[in-house]
């Protein structure tokens, strides 16, 4: 096995190391992406814009993703993937203070979408050097464990941000997320060990991703099932003061409430992917249809709408990993791409989700519709996850009736095989 080709595996301390500051930087980014929705109020108000136009701040970061998430990825596919992370946590350090100074509404919408274009790529290229780090039984949960930096980010990050943005002003969460960034890119430093890219990566290579039905099917499951989760989240504070009628001052602790449940959903979401890919999607979006449809339902209620908000922030983090994995495993030979495009579908769905639940509130429909709405997204991701497993069964059987080709008893030097054609004399 080639250099290039190897697994470094970690193990105990070195391990750890290295997974807390990958992670590190998928609590700031975490916190950088949610921490808006816990402040609409606030930021409409310092703004002069309504819920609903801060509602497309959060669509703004969700186009940076979806639009850096490949770009990236493709044009840094020849790059080592340590130092890709470091640019890119350098790159979202910096775009979030310019958050911090944005003058005007304009502005801000810019420089929500700049802090968005290193998010897929950082995550992407993460969940493959995590995964380096293990052994190829626990990959799920290795995944899982990059994603655990976004999940906690919600029980402690955006919590602590939503109260330092009440305290003195909601732009002070730009700055808290700058400083995040810098540790984390010195975390990444010390901490990761090197791993070039493979020997054979090329903007060519990476793009053949996007031949794979497979994926374009993972990535629609992701982008629909999850609109629905971002649905709900984005008017989360409205919902639980204007329906529930909680104080504002409550807000950061039910938010740490629902990143409890991501974190309880994430560590789940890992080990059901390694149990079985495609069987922790299909639990995690029939969760999502049950309990945004309950939550509806119950929101006008204190308690069962404070139960609901910790269970779903756990079905919504459930599906992440398997569709991380799904991706992965849909386009073998570009992975980096695969992973990252996971985050363009999420990221998809966010904006999704925010723009269309302002759609049913700007109705005149409440803020209970957005629920509903994200029950019946939901659904539509769980039929697609559906489809997209009977289609790769479907290819497996046919696959195996296929008789093998008949292979020769001896290859002349004339026409060497693929495998040893690879094979350095």
């Amino acid at each position: 096995m080639t250099p290039t080709a190897r697994s470094t595996q970690l193990r105990g301390r070195p391990l750890l190391l290295a997974v807390v500051a990958l992670a590190l930087g998928g609590f700031g980014i975490g916190t950088t992406e949610f921490s808006i929705m816990g402040l609409l109020q606030e930021g409409a108000a310092d703004l002069g814009v309504t819920n609903p136009d801060m509602g497309l701040l959060i669509s703004a970061y969700a186009l940076g993703v979806v639009v850096g998430a490949p770009a990236i990825t493709a044009i840094g596919a020849r790059a080592p993937r340590k130092t890709m992370v470091l640019w890119l946590m350098a790159f979202f350090t910096v775009a979030n203070m310019t958050s911090m100074l944005a003058p005007n509404y304009e502005w801000m919408l810019f420089t929500r979408f700049l802090s968005g274009l290193p998010h897929g790529a950082y995550f992407g290229i993460a969940a493959i050097l995590a995964g380096s780090l293990v052994p190829a039984s626990m990959r799920g949960r290795a995944i899982a464990w990059v994603m655990l930096g976004l999940s906690v980010a919600n029980v402690l990050g955006v919590p602590l941000v939503t109260w330092l943005g009440q305290q003195l002003g909601w732009r002070w969460m730009f700055a808290a997320v700058g400083l995040v960034g810098a540790v984390t890119w010195v975390s990444i430093k010390a901490f990761v060990p090197f791993s070039p890219a493979h020997a054979e990566a090329s903007i060519r290579r990476e793009l053949t991703a996007l031949r794979s039905g497979q994926v374009w099917l993972a990535m629609l499951t992701g982008v629909i099932g999850f609109g629905g989760f971002f649905a709900v989240y984005s008017y989360i504070s409205p919902t639980l003061t204007d329906v529930t009628g909680l104080p504002i001052q409550a807000v950061p602790l039910v938010l740490g409430l629902y990143g409890v449940g991501m974190v309880i959903g994430n560590i789940a979401g890992g080990r059901l992917a390694d149990w079985s890919v495609r069987g922790s999607i299909y639990i995690a979006t029939s969760a999502m249809v049950v309990f945004m449809t309950a939550f509806g339902l119950l929101s006008p209620y204190p308690v069962p709408a404070l139960i609901l908000v910790f269970i779903l922030g756990g079905t919504g983090s459930l599906l992440v990993p398997g569709l991380q994995a799904l991706l992965m495993d849909s386009a073998p030979k570009a992975q980096s791409l695969a992973a990252s495009l996971n985050h363009s579908a999420l990221n998809v769905a966010n904006a999704l989700g925010a723009a269309l639940g302002a759609v049913v509130i700007g109705l005149g429909l409440g803020y209970r519709a957005p629920a509903f709405l994200g029950a019946g997204l939901a659904l539509l991701g769980l039929l697609l996850a559906l489809a997209s497993g009977w289609g790769a069964r479907r290819r497996a059987a046919a696959a195996a009736q296929t008789p093998p080709a008949q292979t020769p008893s001896a290859q002349t030097p004339s026409a060497p095989s693929e495998a040893g054609a690879s094979v350095p004399s």
